[in-house]
């Protein structure tokens, strides 16, 4: 008689800093907004942080009339204790389908791209609002994928308005968990309008979040009034919020990879330390971008490595708050889809998984989050699912170590015709869509295609087979007053 023994599976995983390491950096960025400071622009953030107990000071050298706000370490202390360890991100059905929590990781695009590489034509091109849908509608048919972003900067809407016809493009294209960015309050109100008709009211809204906000302050130590007042706004109504610094290394922040962390670290406690003010228990998403400003081109690198290393790092110091995390993975700073993109977006995705960051986004970045291309989120989508293949580890048990399947087996014989294997092979091995297994004179015979051309097949295949649920009647009628309204002013 066999006796069945548990056996723990091990899931791979690296740390990057120390405890002592932690805590430097987390006494250096109460040290630099204690000490040096911020400037805040939003006079309703300023009157809530004097009001907690921060105090001002003038800034003679910033030049006439500016003062910085100095937050004591108990404020900052008291938000980390009331902000909880998990977001439950649902979709637009209301089904949880992205807990932000613990050893979760999930995927998505980012947002904003100027140009999009056209899946049809093959020509990089400005985006236009259908292109918002089009992604979004990609997202949705693809199992790595979890959550949608823009990916567009439509050049053909109002200037003004095209935060909203973003975010009326996503929902239309996918139901998944929706990260969007706005303009001002007046985008707020009227995304919000639209998010509470499509989850079935305000109650349903913060019950069954479907929606996070994306919004930055400017490195270093500077909260302008537009993000400022987004956040305010989200907390105020229980709105999952992202309130995410990029200290790029050399440029809004110190050349060392050290110093960006404690400084976006500050900058991210600050916006932790306004969603509390203003409700406490507001879920807030931590975390920062510590992309390079390359020393020789200008540009901000998405695919150099100080970016994952960094996310490694602020992944450990958001462990030692107990929040959930904010990251970014499967972008390139390559102009096409081709070797560098898939090593940069490799190397990002792989990091996300073994630092077990939550949420990671700017999937399918091409050109330094210029252009965004549907060929490397089919590629990317295909790595996120090896790599979670991988990071699932080794299960050691009766049914994996086929101890009678291998009494079974002829000496110099084979297990491909055996019970176990027939049993067993649909999850026991991890399956491609699109990388290539196929024997040379079968591939030559389907076209020779490389990567980027199946990648390229592939998408076009879902943009035409995958079918997303419709929004309601009552949404849409929404959408069309808003828009109306818009059109009007």
């Amino acid at each position: 008689m066999t006796v069945q023994i548990p056996v723990e599976t091990l899931h791979p995983t690296i740390r990057v800093l120390s405890d002592e390491q932690i805590r430097a950096i987390h006494h250096a960025s109460l040290d630099i907004l204690s000490g040096t400071g911020i400037v805040m622009k939003s006079e309703a953030a300023r009157e809530l942080l004097l009001d907690a107990g921060a105090w001002e000071v003038d800034d003679p050298a910033a030049g006439p009339g500016v003062k910085r706000i100095k937050i004591p370490e108990h404020l900052i202390l008291e938000a980390i204790g009331s902000a909880p360890s998990r977001i439950p991100m649902h979709n637009r059905l209301g089904q949880l389908t992205m807990p932000l929590e613990g050893d979760n990781v999930f995927f998505g695009p980012g947002s904003d791209c100027i140009y999009t590489m056209d899946v049809e034509t093959g020509e990089r091109r400005q985006c236009v609002a259908d292109d918002v849908q089009r992604m979004a509608h990609l997202c949705d048919g693809l199992d790595g994928i979890d959550f949608i972003m823009s990916m567009a900067t439509p050049s053909d809407v109002p200037t003004m308005d095209h935060y909203l016809h973003s975010f009326i493009g996503m929902i239309r294209g996918s139901v998944k968990p929706n990260l969007y960015t706005a303009n001002n309050l007046r985008d707020m109100e009227d995304i919000y309008e639209i998010a509470c008709a499509v989850a079935g009211g305000e109650t349903a809204l913060r019950e069954k979040p479907f929606l996070l906000l994306y919004a930055e302050p400017i490195s270093p130590l500077l909260f302008n009034e537009e993000s400022v007042d987004k956040l305010l706004f989200c907390a105020e109504r229980g709105i999952p919020v992202a309130y995410v610094p990029s200290p790029n290394t050399g440029g809004g922040a110190p050349i060392t990879l050290a110093g960006a962390i404690a400084l976006g670290n500050a900058e991210c406690l600050t916006g932790l330390l306004l969603s509390q003010l203003v409700r406490c228990g507001t879920p807030f998403l931590y975390g920062m971008n510590t992309a390079a400003l390359d020393m020789k081109s200008a540009i901000v690198s998405y695919g150099a490595p100080e970016w994952p290393l960094g996310m490694a790092a602020w992944t450990d110091l958001c462990r030692f708050y107990d929040l959930p995390v904010w990251g970014a993975a499967g972008a390139s700073d390559s102009k096409v889809v081709d070797a560098q993109a898939g090593i940069e977006a490799t190397v990002t995705i792989m990091t996300a998984f073994l630092t077990r960051c939550n949420l990671n986004h700017d999937v399918g970045y091409i050109e330094y989050g210029t252009t965004s291309s549907m060929e490397l989120l089919v590629i990317a989508d295909e790595i996120i699912r090896e790599v979670r293949f991988i990071m699932g580890g080794v299960e050691v048990s009766e049914r994996t170590l086929a101890r009678e399947a291998i009494h079974r087996a002829r000496p110099g014989g084979g297990f491909l015709a055996d019970d176990h294997t027939l049993d067993n092979w649909k999850w026991a091995q991890w399956r491609p869509d699109v990388i290539d297994r196929m024997r040379y004179d079968r591939w030559v015979k389907k076209g020779s295609k490389d990567m980027s051309a199946r990648a390229n097949d592939r998408a076009r295949q879902i943009l035409e087979e995958h079918e997303v649920p419709p929004l309601s009647d009552e949404a849409e009628e929404v959408i069309a007053d808003v828009l109306a309204r818009r059109a009007s002013d």
